[in-house]
């Protein structure tokens, strides 16, 4: 079967990251340019290449302060590390889902990471185009990739908790 190559649909997808705030609340940010390629055989997801790249100058949580703190040296140093990358080294199924394993490097760092990909389905637009849609979630704590910044709260915890969850809505156009 033929290789055939997928491209996000930007304008149809998102990808988050959610994080606690004061261990009391969680504060959602979203990375506003992506971009992302996966081949596959056909419209078999099972055993696909998937790479993706991140601008971290569209970080946005609603709060420029706390937007240009992120993109400081004290979380994602956007200046010396203007992307971050995820570049898949397995991809396999179960029941419904995708299991995606790879490797994601923010900030200079590069740590395997393990993601989940519900499969939406495959559809056609009333332009012919052929798209695949896929919800994706995982878990990375911020810490293995250099993002240390914290502060100590009075009432013991911290400020921001260092697990990151992933959340992503990601559809694809499938290539001619």
């Amino acid at each position: 079967m033929a290789t055939t190559k997928w491209t996000l649909d930007p304008t149809h997808s998102e990808l988050q990251f959610k994080v606690k705030h004061l261990m009391i609340t969680t504060v959602t940010g979203t990375l506003k340019s992506i971009t992302a390629e996966l081949t596959a055989n056909g419209d078999d997801f099972t055993d696909a290449e998937i790479s993706f790249s991140g601008d971290i100058n569209s970080i946005d949580t609603g709060n420029n302060d706390r937007d240009n703190h992120l993109k400081s040296g004290d979380f994602f140093d956007a200046a010396a590390h203007p992307t971050m990358d995820f570049k898949s080294t397995n991809v396999s199924k179960d029941g419904d889902d995708y299991l995606i394993n790879g490797d994601l490097t923010i900030k200079g760092t590069t740590k395997p990471v393990k993601l989940t990909a519900e499969f939406g389905g495959i559809a056609t637009d009333p332009w012919g185009n052929t798209k695949a849609g896929f919800t994706l979630s995982g878990k990375i704590n911020r810490n293995d990739f250099g993002l240390t910044w914290n502060a100590a709260l009075e009432t013991g915890g911290v400020m921001v908790s260092e697990e990151v969850r992933i959340l992503g809505e990601l559809q694809f156009v499938k290539g001619a």
